[in-house]
């Protein structure tokens, strides 16, 4: 593949003249659509980079820190950075100041890219943090409190792009939940590579029409976003699109507009557009449920998608008529509701990885049969899990330098002889397909050492018709002879209709009794002992993950 550095400013040279006048990335804005072809991305890029390196003097892996909801001017950010020379820090627009500044003071950023909806921010962390030097505007110039926005630079496009070795840092990303001294992610541009060389092989597969419009929904600091759907989908010459709304009437509308063919998506999406389907379903003409339900029994035994969007026009119709599957991951996905979308002739490919894996480790392509397994490793992975905890190591040129400044957290993930451990537990079938089955630090122990995940629980009583959401934790007991030992407790929220029927002590009966019957498919000592019912949702990440810590701290007051 020749020199690595060369080849990722040469694949952005080659991708922009390639597909130069389709259209790369676009968002509706109130004036209508803004859309960037993929030589106005590469034009934008250029004008930002070439004032990068000759009016504001950046050196050679200086840090650049973009603040920023998802845009198609934070793609030209991060092409820019990379011409630059610099390492690229997308930074979570959901944290609080104190959270950021955590952050910046480790990762020490010279010049910081902000959308016009951060200036303010931006403006307060750089009275903090004496690093940052620079702070421009990504959005076209308005009211920006004294500030520069990149278009406003001088139309200079040539100057010399700096190369960098393939093992210097491309990205550093700070993973959910920086408690304490923040995590940041160390990916190299070999990482990249890889990603973006396994990735194709998986795509492939998935979607071997090469002209395909995708609509984005994750945020771009995630790095899910910015390897799979940002840098891989623009690598294959995808159009993609934003939406700064994640109401699914606004997604629908979006996805009707712009004939959208694919998305990649957290399962609490999913979950989200199923509800809508279903709550349209109940509200219309009972002949209509029941001509549904009997084609949904039917669809079971069809294997052919084109049948069952025929059979489901009326929904493909909803979701723009083109729309023929989604990559799920972040978080593990409900079976049942995979099973909902593949039934109706939507695709669902559940996959697999973590920021310390650039981040795809696998992808389930071929075997979406069973919808619980997360498929098999991309092809430069190699897998295996530990012979007594069961957790999963991972091998392979996507697996992150290290964690930024921590070399001792460094050693405790990745071992001597370059294993990550992932704190993940999980099963891999002969043939390779890996199942997740729990995480090491959530695990709950027993008064008799018996341990449980509560992953497993969780997936039992997430089928309750009642339950809108489900948190499984273990509780320390700090009285009487089982002093120290971990109790099991469900954390639920019930469904919003439950509250216009009924009074709480009926809904309190209802979901009690529902838990316990579906809690007889689990061996007594896995069952809940307490169920503590909360009616606002419970406490999330960005990516839709119940922030589980927070859960506990609910429980414990």
């Amino acid at each position: 593949m020749g020199s690595t550095r060369y080849n990722i400013l040469s694949l952005l040279e080659e991708r922009t003249n390639a597909f130069s006048d389709r259209i790369a990335l676009g968002i509706r804005t109130q004036l209508g659509w803004k859309e960037f072809s993929y030589k106005g991305i590469g034009l934008l890029s250029r004008k930002l980079a070439s004032h990068l390196i000759m009016d504001v003097q950046v050196k050679k892996g200086e840090r650049v820190a973009i603040l920023s909801e998802s845009k198609p001017e934070y793609g030209a950010c991060v092409f820019a950075s990379i011409m630059a020379g610099m390492t690229v820090v997308p930074l979570d627009v959901k944290l609080t100041e104190y959270e950021l500044t955590s952050i910046l003071s480790d990762c020490e950023p010279s010049v910081m890219l902000v959308s016009q909806s951060f200036v303010q921010t931006a403006l307060d962390l750089q009275k903090e943090i004496k690093s940052i030097k620079n702070i421009f505007v990504i959005d076209e110039p308005s009211y920006n409190l004294g500030l520069t926005s990149i278009y406003e630079f001088p139309n200079v496009y040539e100057c010399k792009w700096r190369h960098r070795s393939s093992k210097s840092t491309a990205l550093i990303i700070y993973t959910s939940g920086t408690t304490g001294a923040p995590k940041g992610v160390e990916i190299s541009f070999a990482n990249m590579f890889a990603q973006l060389h396994d990735l194709e092989y998986a795509l492939n597969e998935i979607l071997p029409n090469r002209k395909v419009t995708v609509l984005s929904i994750l945020p771009m600091n995630h790095l899910f976003e910015l390897t799979v759907g940002f840098s891989t989908f623009l690598n294959f010459g995808f159009t993609v699109y934003y939406t700064q709304s994640l109401k699914p009437k606004d997604i629908l509308g979006i996805m009707v507009e712009k004939k959208v063919d694919f998305m990649i998506v957290v399962p609490a999406f999913l979950k989200l557009l199923k509800t809508a389907i279903e709550t349209e379903l109940n509200n219309s003409p009972k002949h209509v449920q029941i001509a549904f339900k009997i084609m949904y029994t039917i669809a079971g035994f069809i294997p052919s998608y084109g049948i069952k969007k025929a059979m489901f026009k009326k929904i493909h119709d909803k979701f723009g008529g083109h729309f023929m599957g989604c990559i799920s991951g972040g978080a593990p996905l409900d079976v049942a509701v995979g099973h909902f979308f593949e039934r109706i002739g939507i695709k669902v490919y559940q996959g697999y990885g973590l920021s310390e894996t650039s981040p795809v480790v696998s992808v389930n392509t071929n075997k979406r049969g069973d919808l619980a397994s997360v498929g098999q490793p991309l092809k430069s992975y190699e897998a295996k899990t530990d012979s007594e905890t069961g957790e999963l190591l991972l091998k392979g040129p996507s697996v992150m330098k290290g964690y930024h400044n921590q070399p001792e957290l460094t050693a405790e993930v990745i071992d001597q002889d370059g294993w990550l451990h992932t704190g993940d537990i999980a099963k891999i079938t002969p043939d390779g397909h890996i199942y997740i089955t729990g995480r090491i630090k959530n695990m709950i122990v027993l008064s008799g050492g018996k341990k449980v995940f509560p992953e497993e629980v969780e997936s039992v009583i997430e089928k309750s018709e009642y339950i809108a959401e489900v948190c499984v934790l273990g509780v320390s007991r700090t009285f009487g002879s089982k002093d120290g030992t971990e109790e099991i407790v469900a954390v639920v929220v019930p469904k919003d209709y439950l509250y216009e029927k009924y009074d709480n002590a009926t809904i309190e009966k209802l979901i009690r009794d529902d838990i316990k019957l579906l809690c007889q498919q689990l061996t007594l000592f896995k069952r809940p002992t307490n169920i503590v019912i909360k009616k606002d949702p419970l406490p999330k990440t960005t990516t839709r993950k119940i922030k589980r810590k927070e859960v506990k701290e609910l429980v414990n007051v």
